[in-house]
Parts: structure tokens; sequence; C-alpha cells
């Protein structure tokens, strides 16, 4: 899932462009991109939409993931949200404000609630992932708690708006997003969860968003979130392995298989083990090799 683009729920004219885009995913907004008179409208164009043929064509055709951001938890909207949530290709739940393992587990329990009334009480027939925004003070403090939670977690998405404007911290100060970066990817990283990088504002600025995506994946982040379409073919260059990673990973691979006698060997004067070859397999499965 190298680009994840956001669309507004309360703007349905925008839902199949959307999927026609080349993003690996489409997140339906809920939370900040609608305005509070219009939640529940956004809800009944989302639902509606979801019931469509067209919709299911279209993700098909993409293959596309299907995300819905909803409403944080201190908010009245959450279960009714979640109630349009638990619907046939719906993939995964993105969570803002989530943060402690409390909160995260609150959350997963209307999650699941939901899920059983679809079923009509029985065992739920959905499969419906959680993304959990880290974008509070607390919610960073906590992250690694939160990824390890519960196993529907399926990572963390860093949220710098939310989390640097209340308290002053430059947004365009690249040590700053590097050291938050580095911190919840470390998080996710010990629940073995994803990390999925953070929004740029400043959809004018192409290079800016590049050099911050090219941040997210040295540090091994999955993808990035993309606002406007513009960013859509940047992410997916970025997050997508290089020709020359697909030939060296190609080689490591290789080498490994043909490797019956040590743990540890060189490759082309590099030392290679286990962490390199299972990083050359993650490269293969990335690229479709």
């Amino acid at each position: 899932m190298r680009s994840k683009l956001f669309v507004p729920a309360s703007r349905p004219e925008l839902f199949a462009k959307a999927l026609k885009s080349q993003a690996d995913a489409i997140c339906f907004d809920l939370e900040d991109a609608v305005l509070e008179s219009r939640k529940q409208y956004a809800r009944d164009e989302m639902a509606r939409f979801f019931a469509t043929d067209e919709f299911h064509g279209l993700r098909q055709e993409g293959k596309k993931s299907i995300i819905v951001r909803v409403n944080a938890l201190e908010t009245c909207h959450t279960e009714k949200d979640l109630a349009v949530c638990c619907a046939p290709g719906v993939d995964i739940v993105n969570i803002p404000k989530a943060d402690t393992i409390e909160s995260v587990l609150e959350f997963i329990s209307l999650l699941q609630a939901q899920e059983t009334r679809f079923s009509g009480g029985h065992a739920p027939q959905l499969n419906i992932r959680v993304l959990a925004n880290i974008e509070t003070p607390r919610a960073m403090l906590n992250a690694g708690g939160i990824a390890g939670a519960h196993e529907r977690i399926w990572g963390l998405q860093l949220g710098l708006g939310d989390l640097f404007e209340p308290l002053g911290i430059d947004r365009n100060d690249a040590q700053n997003v590097h050291a938050m970066m580095m911190g919840m990817r470390i998080a996710a990283g010990a629940s073995g969860k994803v990390a999925y990088d953070t929004a740029y504002t400043n959809v004018a600025d192409a290079q800016g968003y590049r050099q911050e995506a090219w941040r997210a994946r040295r540090l091994g982040f999955l993808g990035k979130t993309c606002i406007h379409p513009s960013q859509v073919a940047i992410a997916n260059e970025v997050f997508s392995p290089s020709e020359e990673e697909i030939r060296w990973a190609a080689k490591v691979v290789e080498s490994a298989e043909q490797n019956d006698v040590n743990g540890a060997y060189m490759l082309d004067g590099k030392m290679i083990d286990g962490p390199f070859i299972e990083r050359a397999r993650t490269i293969l499965a990335q690229s479709g090799a």
C-alpha cells in the first residue's frame, strides 16, 4: 500500500474518480474532511456507494484497499460510523486520537459489536483491520503499547498536524519530522506492525512531498498518505523497489537457497545473514517478483 488517497465522504461526486486513480488504497474520510453538520449525510452517501455494483467493480478492477477514517471515540459519531464501515469491501478502519491502550481496546470492542450486528448475531463474516493514528503526545508515548494492544491492529499511522501544531513544533523542520518517524517506526516494529506515513499539506510543494516520502521509506515505512491526486504518482514511485534493489534482492535470495553451510556468508564483499535475507524476500514480494 504505497499510496493512500483521501476522499471526503461528503463528496460523493469524487468517489468513483478516486477509485479510478492509481492509488493503492482509498480512504473515505468521515472525520476532519466532513463538517459536523454533514456527518450523517456523509455516512448515508458512503453507505449508498458501498452497496453499489459500481463500487465493487471499481474496487476489484483497481485492486484497491478500502479504508474508512471514522470519528474519534470522544465524539458522538463513532458507533454510527462503524455501522456503515461494516460492509463488504471495507478492509481497514482508521481510528484517530486513540492515545491509550484502553481507548484502542474500547474501539475494537465497538467494531466487533457492529460486525456481529452486521452478521445477524452470528460469528462475524468480516475481517476488518485497524490502523491506529499516532497524533497526540500521549499516543506517541504509548505507541508501542497501542501497536501491540490487539491482533486486529494492522499498523500505526503518523499524524503530524495534530501532534505538532498544539505544541508549537515546526512541521517544516526535517529533524523534528525524523524524530517522530523513527519513534513510531520502532514502536510499530516491536509488535511486527506496519508504519504508515503522515499527510503533507502543502500540495503545491511536490519536491517537499517527495523528500518527506523518501525520509519515510528509508525508515521502513510502508507508504505515504496523499491528500491530492497529484501526490499519488510520487508515493508510488518512492515506495516501489528500484530495479537495482530487485536485482540485489534476487541475488541474495538465490544465494541463500544455495547456501547450506554457514549462517553468515559473503556475497560480493558484503556479509549476508538472516535479517538481510528476510529483507531481500520482502523487497521481492513488494515488487511482485
